[in-house]
């Protein structure tokens, strides 16, 4: 099945019509920058790694931040006052579509919080501007696929927030396991134990804080009333607007575990797990989820928790290739080989410590892209990001449905039709649509 159809039929699925709404000075012509002509960034989402990635860019000669808008003034006044405080100069947007009406930005940062990433990143690539998208990049498979699509029909230069693919021993680590020292793989173990993330207590709705439009927090979302048990970075516990763990860290992590083997679909995902610790807490997701993909040669299994912090081989996170001669152990502060003691081919490593910042070396290849007009020297493409996101929805839509999924590769959907109809994309509310195209 070619990508278009299947964005089509995901909207069948949907059961809703499709269309772009008109943004002024959409489908301009993309332009080349020289290696010395400023970039100019408008910034969406500030509050949290929107922000983030803002100062990042910034640090790099002749990138210039010109525009921000988020839905909450009070975060607009705090970024304002702090780039005020370094002299710069901003103008200040509540709708992002406005922001994408500037004629002088050539790049957007999206940092919304996730049932937005898709809708923005679609709008900003028909406007013509390069785009920085958080990840994961959508809240659902046909998201992705529908971002992808945008990327390919205006070819604009699109970069994953996905870090790590910029970090010099995430890299030496996969180009080790290439070697074949390790020996066969037969299982690979990704973990993610973050014992500082706890849902909120559960609290009455209320009206919302002074200066939020929360209609337009919502957006596509189901209407419903504030809670602040939702709000910012709780949005990440409650099926309308991400993943959980799963979606958060596991498209980090997932990617890498992938990357090293190579690794497309899954043949099947089991997805298990529920509230076993915080069952009395605001939250939707899991905060306990163990979920087991089967691939032609090896199995991967995704095991998060949250509240704790003693994941597997003393390390809160992490990823391990487990093969016949030695386990490579890889996470965010380095790398390094355990000893198989009953191989007589047996390898060790030691730790090899991380070498550089991530962040700062992923937005200076995306400027480098932007400005050679490159969109394939990105170091994660929109393709990139949306095969691990697809890979993490998989996960949650097992556990969602309480099943053990197959997945048809051919078809690049569930063999289980009902399963397609539910979860393969979202049903946008408030007038919002899905673009087809």
């Amino acid at each position: 099945m070619k990508r278009k159809d299947f964005i089509k039929q995901t909207a069948a699925f949907a059961g809703g019509s499709f269309f772009l709404p008109t943004v002024d000075g959409f489908a301009k012509s993309m332009g080349v920058l020289g290696a010395n002509d400023r970039v100019r960034v408008g910034a969406i989402g500030i509050n949290g790694m929107g922000w983030s990635d803002t100062k990042s860019l910034m640090k790099i000669a002749g990138v210039e931040i010109v525009a921000i808008c988020d839905v909450d003034q009070n975060v607009i006044d705090k970024r304002q006052a702090e780039l005020a405080a370094k002299d710069i100069k901003v103008k200040t947007y509540t709708d992002y579509r406005k922001l994408l009406d500037q004629k002088d930005i050539d790049v957007v940062v999206i940092g919304s919080p996730d049932h937005w990433h898709a809708l923005m990143m679609v709008h900003a690539s028909e406007a013509g501007k390069h785009v920085y998208v958080e990840k994961p990049i959508g809240n659902s498979i046909g998201e992705c696929r529908a971002m992808v699509a945008a990327q390919e029909r205006y070819n604009n230069v699109v970069q994953v927030g996905q870090w790590q693919r910029s970090q010099q021993h995430f890299q030496n680590a996969v180009d080790f396991i290439a070697t074949g020292q390790l020996g066969p793989i037969r299982t690979v173990k990704v973990w993610c134990y973050q014992g500082w993330m706890r849902p909120q207590p559960v609290v009455a709705d209320s009206a919302p804080p002074t200066g939020v439009d929360f209609k337009s927090w919502l957006g596509p979302a189901p209407m419903r009333s504030f809670n602040a048990s939702r709000f910012h970075f709780h949005f990440r516990w409650f099926w309308d607007y991400a993943g959980g763990l799963m979606t958060d860290w596991g498209v980090h992590l997932l990617d890498y575990a992938l990357l090293g083997m190579k690794a497309e679909a899954p043949k099947s995902i089991v997805g298990l797990g529920g509230k076993f610790a915080y069952p009395e807490l605001a939250e939707e997701t899991p905060d306990t989820l163990t979920t087991l993909y089967e691939f032609d040669k090896f199995n991967m299994v995704w095991d998060s928790a949250m509240g704790i912090d003693n994941g597997s081989y003393g390390r809160d996170h992490g990823i391990a290739f487990i093969g016949n001669h030695g386990t490579l152990i890889l996470n965010r502060g380095g790398w390094e080989v355990i000893e198989e003691k009953n191989s007589e081919s047996k390898i060790v490593k030691p730790l090899e410590s991380r070498l550089d910042n991530g962040l700062d070396k992923h937005t200076e290849n995306f400027i480098q892209a932007v400005r050679n007009n490159t969109p394939a020297s990105v170091n994660c493409s929109i393709q990139q990001g949306a095969h691990v996101a697809t890979v993490a929805q998989m996960g949650n839509i097992s556990f969602r449905t309480g099943d053990k999924l197959i997945w048809d590769k051919e078809k690049e959907a569930f063999t289980d039709a009902s399963v397609n109809a539910s979860y393969l994309t979202k049903e946008y509310h408030n007038g919002y649509t899905l673009p087809n195209l």
